[in-house]
């Protein structure tokens, strides 16, 4: 079973940054889905606006966050130890993108880098990771970035309409006689085709015609975009959450409902009502982001703590329960407490801020 325990761990920081430009699925000129009026999209889905800009990339966007958590916490480029990336969008094929950010922010050669390529369950995956780099104390201090910015939609200048633009950073250091991280994962390989990106790996080799638009389900799409069975991926969500949460406080013994705050994955507000009323946890502490962002895959759980936290949970000790869950298929659950959390402002980042 995929239980792990993580201790001397302390959550120390978490910032966000997103593009200026802001999309209103409402007010949009041209219909936003081939399947429903933008109303109707609108009331399905609850995303009412979301930040897009097809000139960032998500590196762009997590460096900005991170030069402001850094700033946040005074903590110097000589004091981090390791950074991980965790995106679908990374900004190429290879090299890493955690070894830019390295660079440029200025972090010594000696430091740990590394990329993970996961969706929606990445910040939890990204958090374990770095626990485990820093059992034996070495790494005194990390950078966590996570987030997307997919390309935009093929017959669109603004995106898929649930999807939202965001990069984040967590800072994650080695904290003696802290609890740190209790953690559940799990892994449905068997759906890997519910959400897929069939085309620009080795096993569908690039051609000419995978550039060519085709319809499915009412959608249009090239090779290279993801693809969702959004039935299937709804029925995923509102068993494994519910199911992981439970899992993670029986294996641990504690009362889920004792915590403070629940930070689930933003994949569809319907989605995460359902989850919450499995659980019967008060809606107030299971606070959302996805009217105004979208979906922001692996940023999404950072994302709410930064949009819907800040002047809350960094000003007492805060406990969390986070769960992740989509691309994979995969989920992580993730329970730990806070102390003295910073908690930056939100980072708006212009359509020239290019890192590189």
């Amino acid at each position: 079973m995929a239980f792990f325990h993580f201790k001397n761990i302390r959550v120390a920081g978490i910032s966000a940054g997103v593009p200026t430009n802001i999309v209103n699925n409402l007010t949009a000129k041209e219909r936003i889905s081939p399947n429903y009026e933008n109303k109707d999209f609108v009331a399905t889905t609850g995303v009412i606006e979301r930040r897009f800009d097809g000139n960032l990339t998500t590196s762009d966007l997590c460096f900005k966050a991170a030069k402001q958590l850094m700033c946040d916490l005074n903590w110097q480029p000589e004091d981090i130890d390791a950074i991980i990336m965790v995106s679908q969008s990374l900004d190429f094929i290879l090299p890493a993108t955690a070894c830019i950010l390295q660079n440029k922010l200025g972090l010594t050669k000696e430091c740990y880098a590394e990329d993970i390529q996961l969706g929606c369950s990445g910040w939890t995956y990204g958090m374990s990771t770095i626990a485990g780099l820093m059992q034996n104390g070495d790494i005194r201090k990390a950078l966590l970035c996570c987030g997307d910015a997919r390309p935009q939609y093929v017959l669109s200048n603004t995106g898929d309409p649930l999807f939202g633009h965001a990069g984040t950073v967590t800072a994650i250091e080695y904290d003696e006689g802290n609890d740190g991280l209790k953690c559940h994962f799990g892994t449905d390989g068997a759906g890997y085709n519910a959400i897929i990106k069939p085309y620009g790996g080795t096993r569908n080799l690039m051609t000419p015609d995978q550039f060519n638009v085709e319809e499915i389900d009412g959608k249009f799409y090239n090779g290279f975009q993801t693809r969702m069975n959004g039935m299937d991926v709804f029925s995923f969500g509102i068993s494994t959450a519910p199911k992981s949460v439970k899992k993670l406080a029986e294996k641990y013994s504690f009362n889920y409902l004792d915590c403070d705050y629940f930070i689930f994955h933003q994949a569809n507000c319907k989605m995460n009502d359902k989850i919450i009323s499995k659980l019967k946890i008060d809606p107030a502490k299971a606070p959302m982001c996805m009217s105004h962002f979208g979906n922001t895959s692996s940023a999404s759980i950072p994302l709410t703590i930064v949009s819907q936290l800040k002047g809350k949970a960094d000003i007492k000790e805060t406990s969390f329960i986070c769960c992740g869950f989509g691309v994979g298929l995969s989920w992580g659950t993730i329970a730990f407490k806070t102390k003295n959390l910073i908690i930056s402002n939100l980072v708006e980042v212009n359509s020239d801020e290019h890192l590189l």
